[in-house]
Formats: structure tokens, sequence, C-alpha cells
């Protein structure tokens, strides 16, 4: 085996929390030891390679072992292995707009819904990323994901979902912004529109501005206003926009922590 091959392997095994282009990157190479390694049912050694190349290595390696082997790489990595390990390099072979499309399809699929990761993905992803995601999944499932959420959720939370697959930026002063939320506190039962209208038709900094406004004008942070004024699955819901408007990267950390299976944006790093 070449020497530079384990030398390049090295260096990006430690980067730091990023799955980067993998150096001196050979699809037929590493077509041959996983073959290796799939006959062994070495998991060790299929981990250290699938874990260590972008998704694009991954997708030239699955499309190379097909044309080396005539035998589908996922299919291979059923057989030879199970359990978590199994889970995981498989959803490391699907495409990212596969992967986000399978995530949500999984957290509607059976009996009860997995609203976390409903929130995560619709929080987190641009409208643009999302149409994409969207078109993947009736590409996919054959089914309208819209609709899906609709049969899946109920109320103001169904319509803050769908508000997020479809969200796109309206332009508005964010002084208005902050009145029509001020506003719609002032009743004895809170107004949710304003708060799904506006929260998933803006850009990151005029909602910043806003949410700064707003507790400004409360005198206390939206995090204390949410939960004195809204309840169940409406309040987490804003609760996690609010997070991922402010800091995604810190939502996504502690999702992270807290999640005790890796089904959760952790392998989007390895999906890059």
């Amino acid at each position: 085996m070449d020497p530079e091959y384990f030398q390049s392997h090295n260096m990006c095994w430690g980067t730091l929390g990023t799955v980067r282009p993998f150096p001196n990157f050979h699809a037929e190479r590493d077509v041959v030891e996983i073959q290796a390694a799939l006959d062994s049912k070495d998991a060790v050694t299929l981990v250290r390679i699938l874990t260590n190349r972008t998704n694009a290595q991954r997708q030239a390696i699955a499309d190379a072992f097909e044309e080396l082997t005539q035998k589908d790489l996922a299919a291979g990595l059923k057989k030879a292995l199970s359990g978590d390990v199994e889970v995981l390099l498989l959803e490391l072979l699907m495409p990212p707009l596969h992967y986000e499309a399978y995530r949500l399809q999984q957290a509607m699929v059976g009996l009860g819904t997995d609203e976390n990761t409903l929130l995560e993905i619709l929080c987190t992803q641009s409208g643009e990323k999302l149409r994409e995601i969207n078109a993947t999944y009736k590409q996919l499932f054959k089914k309208d994901l819209e609709n899906e959420l609709k049969g899946e959720t109920s109320g103001d939370f169904t319509k803050l979902l769908v508000a997020l697959l479809n969200k796109h930026d309206v332009p508005s002063a964010v002084q208005r912004d902050i009145e029509s939320l001020c506003a719609s506190l002032n009743g004895e039962k809170v107004e949710t529109g304003p708060w799904i209208t506006i929260l998933t038709s803006r850009d990151s900094n005029h909602l910043n501005e806003v949410l700064e406004g707003l507790e400004l004008q409360r005198g206390h942070v939206v995090d204390r206003v949410l939960e004195k004024r809204f309840k169940g699955d409406l309040q987490m819901g804003l609760k996690v926009l609010v997070q991922c408007i402010r800091n995604p990267d810190l939502y996504l950390a502690r999702r992270l922590v807290n999640t005790k299976v890796g089904r959760t944006r952790a392998n989007d790093e390895w999906m890059k």
C-alpha cells in the first residue's frame, strides 16, 4: 500500500469537527479496501474510510464500488454490519438532500412524531434548501411533505411548520415588527399569527434586531415571554426557532449533546 495514503489519512483525521476532502483520494483504491473489509466484516476499517471522506467522495466510492464489483455498497454494508454502526454508515452514503428527506420521513413514520427532528431541519435550513428537500421528499416517497406535516401535527404548531417549510424573506421595518409582536401579547389570549408570520419571513439580521427590541420594550428575555404566553408544541417550536435565529451553531451543539443516538446534524459535517 502507498505510504502516502496513510500519511494523508493521518493529516485529515486530525481535523477538529470537520471532515475535509481526503488528500490523494482514489475511489478505486478505497473500493479494494472496503471490499476486503466487507468480506471479513471489519467494521473498524469501514468506519475509518467512510467517516474520513466527504460526501462527494463517498458518492464516488459508491459509484466505483458498483462499477468494479457489480454490487451495491449499501447492500454490502447491511450484510456485513448491524446496529448503530450499520445505521451510521448507511446514512453517510446518502446524498445530503436524500438524508434530510429521509430524516423527515423517519420523524413522521409509525406511531408518534419526532417534533424535535422536524424543528431541527425546518429551523436550520434555508428556504432555498428546504425547497430542494421538499422536492427530494416527493421524489423518494411519492408523498407531499406539506400534507404529511399537516397530517402528523395539529393547530398552530402545524401552521408554524408549514410556514417554515415555505419560508421566504419579506421586507419589513424592524420597529413595525416589534410593535406587531408586542401588540399580539396585550390581550388575555396571545395572537399567534404575527409570531409565526414574522419569525418565518424575515432574514436573521432583521429578526435579531426585532428580538432585541422586543426584549427592551417588554423588559423580559424572549424565552421568558414564550414560556409565559405560549403552551405546548407551539411554545417549543417558537423557542427552537428563536435559538436558531440567534445562534444556530449553539442550538445544534446542544441538540447533539442531548441526543443519544447520532441521527442528528452531527452527521451533516460528514455529509459535506
